[in-house]
């Protein structure tokens, strides 16, 4: 079967490789790599017959690879942490090539194959990065999303990298060269830029009008392997191409219907693509080089790690961020073995070293999740025995504070709750230790301090034992046990609401006494789900009532031990159970003509008439001998299931008016 035979070997192997990789929650490509050891040369067995077909069709996967990378590039997601992500990431990866170019030279090797494995170490994995962060449920924290910003831009910066590294390799290159190549990049991305945005929307819409499923990911492919074989024949990367075509696609209409195609070619020709990689492997060099490669995976990692951590510092972020960059983006990436793996097909890496980066880089991924996992205790650890930061405080009250609350976190959610506080004229005072963050509640007016919440003297400078109420807004648990931890010592009487992420942080700071506390994806799932079953014709009440008995249940503990909270909800209730309909009486309605004493609407149905619209006027609360008249349009006020009673009574007056010529009006409700 030939090649046939080659990719059903490989596919399976694919699959037990990934089956393994779950087992022990590492991540699939690791198990992709292991199966292209198992088939390729140096393991005996099933082996693939023909390596360098494999290699061919794993250029696809490459290509589809930085397609899809395209199309998920969004400038959006670097916004909120810009600076750090788009000048400290190249900072970081101009450093780590020092250190591996460094590293590279110690272990004896030559200066390409040193700078090689620089460009090698200078990224970081994404794919083992975010499932190590929702394994941890880490995600969606500030730490998080400078993570998610830095892996944004050094994918990014993968691009130059593979135009530029292979030059060096080549003993004809020269400075020229590699302007040259530059100057073409340049061109291309211009030339994509002004043609891309105007000609590839409307073929992906014409073709999306074919209403072909088939069809629009035959094109989306032909779109992104097409332009990546243009670069091809121009002298660039194949895999530059295909991602400037991707990025281009992403800010269309279709950017997203677009990836969720790609997506399974992407896998399946990643597959091919890592287990080429595997196959490339030998295993018995790596066994008898054991000892050389652990030592440079140490080597390189650690200072990777500390360099992520002075960044963060740098950068102006404080508690936990620095210790959380520093262990858990020390590892190199997916697209470092696809630099790699340029480097040997352009000749400028030899195979031996090619070996070794294999290596170093799966003891990365695998060393990950434990390292990561040690961030909260050695966080706790750092804060018990380093002295605490210097304070900072402005807008604090001349005459101290007594009887205020005490936000700790001075982020998107604690300046929205102090902004409400303000309007309140409720004393409260900010902690926050993020100097941009605190700089913004500074011109903002609060009354904040500069300092770790989590430390003993910032809460007592806080008055923690005068305050009223604890809010918690810090989303990291390890912070938060801490700031209730010493809050409880300080005042064990003390009302604490925290921000929780998911169900793991609220059972935790339930251990610490903590029972009121929010999770902001609920809130917002619910809000969602209020709104889809408005507009599905629900009725208001049933509603009103289902969410109720879901927020009733996710938040039981603040009903027991606060009353007045569940009197604060049936207010609520009562007041989200009323409903106001402006009710048009038509020409002939037998309602005209009649007063409100003779109808007795409150009576029969239990609806009042709060207001009538007459000729543009509206006569608020009128008098029961008020007379309705053709053309009045009623306000009437009740329970939802007055209105119902109302709007069914309605309708039979309407038909009996044909049938029984008894009083009745045709009524056309008109709802706001």
């Amino acid at each position: 079967m030939g090649i046939a035979a080659d990719i059903v070997i490989i596919i399976v192997a694919g699959l037990f490789g990934g089956l393994i990789a779950q087992f022990f929650r590492q991540p699939l490509i690791l198990g992709y790599i292991l199966a292209g050891i198992l088939v390729g040369p140096y393991t005996g067995g099933i082996t693939v017959s023909d390596i360098h077909d494999i290699e061919l069709l794993a250029e696809i996967g490459v290509a589809l690879l930085l397609f899809a990378l395209g199309l998920e590039f969004s400038l959006k997601d670097l916004k909120p942490v810009r600076l750090i992500a788009l000048i400290g990431t190249p900072i970081q990866i101009v450093l780590c090539m020092a250190v591996g170019y460094v590293t590279g030279r110690v272990a004896g090797w030559d200066p390409i194959p040193a700078l090689w494995f620089g460009a090698f170490i200078s990224l970081s994995s994404t794919m083992v990065i975010l499932k190590t962060l929702e394994g941890q449920g880490w995600l969606g924290t500030l730490s998080s999303r400078i993570m998610i910003g830095m892996l944004i831009v050094q994918d990014l910066a993968v691009v130059p990298m593979l135009i530029i590294m292979p030059k060096l390799g080549m003993a004809d290159a020269g400075y020229l060269d590699l302007a040259w190549a530059a100057v073409k990049a340049g061109l291309f991305l211009a030339g994509m830029m002004m043609l891309g945005t105007r000609i590839m929307p409307r073929i992906l819409r014409r073709v999306a009008e074919w209403n072909s499923r088939e069809m629009f990911m035959l094109a989306c492919s032909a779109i992104g392997l097409g332009i990546g074989y243009g670069t091809y024949l121009l002298g660039l990367s194949f895999a530059f191409g295909a991602f400037v075509a991707g990025m281009v696609l992403s800010e269309s209409d279709y950017g997203h219907q677009a990836l969720s195609d790609i997506i399974p070619l992407r896998d399946l020709f990643g597959l091919l693509f890592f287990a080429s990689m595997g196959m490339l492997v030998d295993p018995h060099f790596i066994w008898a080089n054991i000892g050389t490669i652990t030592g440079i995976a140490i080597a390189a990692f650690a200072v990777k790690g500390v360099l992520f951590s002075v960044l963060g510092r740098v950068f102006g972020y404080g508690n936990v961020v620095p210790m959380a960059l520093g262990l858990s983006m020390f590892q190199a990436g997916e697209l470092s073995f696809l630099l790699a793996r340029v480097g040997v097909e352009s000749g400028s890496l030899p195979h031996q070293q090619y070996t070794m980066f294999l290596a170093v880089g799966i003891l990365g991924m695998v060393a990950t999740p434990p390292m990561s996992s040690l961030t909260a205790p050695l966080y706790a650890l750092r804060r018990r025995y380093m002295p605490a930061p210097i304070m900072e405080s402005v807008n604090l009250p001349q005459d101290g504070l007594c009887g205020h609350v005490v936000i700790a976190g001075g982020g998107r959610v604690g300046r929205y709750v102090a902004s409400i506080l303000s309007r309140l004229a409720q004393p409260f005072v900010v902690i926050e230790s993020n100097s941009r963050r605190f700089e913004q509640c500074r011109i903002a007016g609060y009354p904040v301090i500069y300092g770790d919440a989590g430390q003993h003297n910032v809460l007592e400078a806080a008055g923690t034992e005068k305050a009223c109420l604890l809010l918690v807004t810090i989303p990291y648990l390890a912070d938060a046990k801490a700031v209730v931890g010493h809050a409880r010592r300080m005042k064990p009487s003390l009302s604490v609401v925290a921000r929780v992420a998911g169900a793991e942080q609220m059972e935790a700071l339930a251990d610490l006494g903590v029972r009121q506390t929010i999770q902001p994806e609920f809130e917002a799932g619910l809000e969602l789900t209020r709104q889809a079953l408005l507009h599905l014709g629900l009725p208001v009440g049933e509603i009103q009532r289902f969410s109720d008995t879901v927020r009733r249940e996710r938040y039981a503990a603040i009903f027991e031990a606060h009353p007045e909270y569940r009197t604060l909800t049936q207010i609520g209730d009562a007041a989200s159970s009323m409903q106001l309909s402006w009710i048009a009486l038509e020409e002939g309605s037998k309602l005209a003509g009649r007063s409100l004493a003779g109808l007795q609407l409150r009576t029969t149905v239990g609806v009042s008439v709060v207001g009538i619209l007459r000729n543009g006027s509206l006569m608020p609360n009128p008098e029961a001998e008020f007379v309705l008249q053709a053309g009045d349009i009623a306000g009437i006020m009740g329970t939802t299931e007055a209105m119902e009673a109302f709007t069914a009574r309605a309708r039979n007056e309407v038909t009996a008016v044909h049938e029984e010529e008894v009083h009745a009006g045709g009524l056309a409700s008109i709802h706001s």
